[in-house]
């Protein structure tokens, strides 16, 4: 059910924003939406998500109302200090947002584009599990508005499925690729590496497979042991194996040289896609620090510099909007030595690079050895933007702490 939220301080039961806070209306807006319903829990999983059995009196058939009273909060919120703006990009992420009715994700959608506004050419990403997809659902996202759709495809390998209690059949995945690229839209395959049992050969095949649906976009990311899960208590006892570094190392090299084959570039360490328009617009407003609001139990939002999360369980979201109150949390303003962190943390991942202007003074005394080490393009560099080599993206960790000091 998702990590602890982290510490900060009191958020105010109106949701108002410190009265000190600048809000820059200039500044691209996106709406996060979580939906955080799944029929099974993952073993590797630590996203704020709930089974049926752990909702606790909160309830599916009803939650698209509860969250539209968030968006209205949020309309008030911001309309109150002039930052009320048209969204450019929404995310229904999860969970596993459809298994909610399709119209219920319409509703959202609409409630959104009603309260702030929704850019003519948004990009509208909603995330599925292959199993959850058919034409009828694809076609009534696409009628809404929705533009893309994210496909949990993970694995082409049936045991390896089996070692992150994944449900789909793989030949679902194609299915749902084909319905959603037949209504229009964009299609995004997700894949996980390095799980319990998984070679390098069965990593290909996985690879293989997902370049053979010709997606527009391609996430791969490392398996993440996070404390709390299934997975981890199982690595704890001795009944599986921990992921292998040297492994994943090679597996990410592996996934460069087939996606790239297929016609997909790398934009940020765990993504490609294959032309500039294609990149995931969401994600990169979060790498490039731009303001989002999210919506649903646990989600995280930013306004100005101003962080907030809300509370986690889904029925305590929904008991403090029906109260009229804000379900944030707390919130913190990061100091400046925070933000630098941060902003060289997410910017040094994608491949725009991150100017040497931004490197904490300390930082940028460790740019020529990085260089010599092969981690950064000197060219670039020199030129003064930190971008990646391949083997600074597999070492992207290290970059950053010898640029943070």
């Amino acid at each position: 059910m998702g990590a602890a939220l982290p510490l900060g301080d009191p958020a105010p039961a109106d949701g108002a924003l410190p009265e000190d806070l600048v809000v820059d209306p200039g500044t691209a807006f996106g709406a996060y939406l979580h939906v955080p319903f799944c029929r099974v829990r993952c073993g590797y999983c630590d996203f704020n998500t709930y089974t049926a059995t752990e909702l606790r009196g909160a309830r599916q058939d009803t939650y698209a109302d509860t969250l539209l009273e968030e968006v209205a909060l949020a309309g008030r919120v911001l309309a109150a200090r002039g930052g009320l703006r048209p969204a450019s990009t929404v995310f229904f992420g999860g969970g596993t947002p459809t298994l909610l009715p399709a119209g219920d994700l319409a509703r959202m959608l609409d409630g959104v584009r009603e309260t702030f506004g929704i850019d003519a050419d948004a990009e509208v990403t909603v995330e599925a599990n292959p199993d959850t997809v058919s034409p009828d659902v694809v076609e009534e996202l696409a009628a809404a508005g929705v533009t893309r759709m994210s496909i949990g495809m993970q694995s082409a390998v049936p045991h390896v499925l089996a070692a992150l209690d994944r449900t789909h059949r793989p030949e679902n995945v194609e299915t749902a690729v084909m319905a959603a690229r037949a209504a229009g839209l964009k299609v995004s395959v997700d894949l996980i590496y390095g799980a319990p049992g998984e070679s390098l050969e069965d990593w290909a095949r996985s690879l293989d497979a997902a370049v053979a649906l010709a997606p527009d976009h391609v996430s791969a990311y490392a398996l993440i042991i996070e404390d709390g899960t299934k997975l981890s208590r199982q690595i704890r006892r001795g009944e599986v194996p921990a992921p292998d570094d040297d492994l994943q190392a090679d597996m990410y090299e592996r996934a460069e040289a087939t996606l790239t084959g297929g016609g997909l570039q790398w934009y940020e360490v765990s993504n490609w896609a294959r032309g500039d328009t294609d990149r995931s617009r969401h994600n990169l407003a979060y790498w490039r620090g731009t303001d989002w609001w999210g919506f649903g139990p646990g989600a995280h939002s930013h306004v100005s510099g101003l962080r907030w999360w809300n509370v986690k369980h889904p029925a305590a979201y929904s008991a403090r909007l029906a109260r009229g109150e804000s379900p944030a949390a707390g919130r913190e303003r990061p100091d400046e030595t925070s933000r630098t962190l941060e902003t060289v943390l997410l910017r040094s991942r994608i491949r725009e690079g991150l100017p040497v202007t931004e490197v904490p003074a300390d930082g940028r005394a460790a740019v020529p050895g990085l260089i010599a080490d092969g981690l950064i393009d000197g060219a670039q560099a020199i030129a003064g933007t930190v971008v990646l080599t391949m083997r600074g993206r597999l070492l992207a960790d290290a970059v950053v702490r010898a640029l943070t000091g």
